[in-house]
């Protein structure tokens, strides 16, 4: 696994691109095939303690910058809104092409992006964001034939 990791990086450019989405904003769509099982890429950003994030959402908020944030744990963050990489605009899907994984890599935790299924070239990436059920519902717009109306 941490030599697939160590080949992310080398690889990453000429794999994905970031570009308008149908879906929300921008997207990260494929650039070559991808075969099923293929890790991607590291959704990567600055580790924070989870108890910062509502007080991270809310300075973006006040700035008009939108937030990327990825839980590792119940005590970790990656906050990609300022250090991420490409990773962070991959939009969500109830139908997606890919799923992401905590994986340890010399014993550090990464969130690596796999693909589901082979995932051609122009389309675009999505893995489902899992977000809690809550009262305010944030409406999906991934548009697929298993939407389930909600991110929430």
């Amino acid at each position: 696994m941490a030599m697939r990791y160590r080949h992310l990086a080398a690889t990453a450019k000429e794999t994905v691109g970031v570009y308008r989405s149908d879906i929300h904003g921008r997207g990260l769509f494929c650039k070559r095939i991808i075969e099923a099982g293929e890790m991607i890429m590291e959704y990567a950003g600055t580790k924070i303690r989870s108890i910062l994030t509502d007080k991270q959402e809310k300075y973006y908020e006040g700035k008009g910058l939108g937030c990327y944030m990825f839980r590792i744990d119940r005590d970790e963050v990656i906050d990609a809104t300022l250090s991420g990489n490409a990773a962070r605009f991959i939009n969500h899907s109830c139908d997606p092409n890919c799923y992401c994984k905590i994986v340890p890599i010399d014993n550090i935790k990464k969130i690596i992006i796999f693909a589901l299924r082979r995932i051609y070239p122009g389309e675009e990436l999505t893995y489902d964001y899992n977000f809690a059920k809550e009262d305010i519902k944030l409406p999906c717009n991934c548009s697929s034939k298993k939407c389930r109306k909600f991110l929430n």
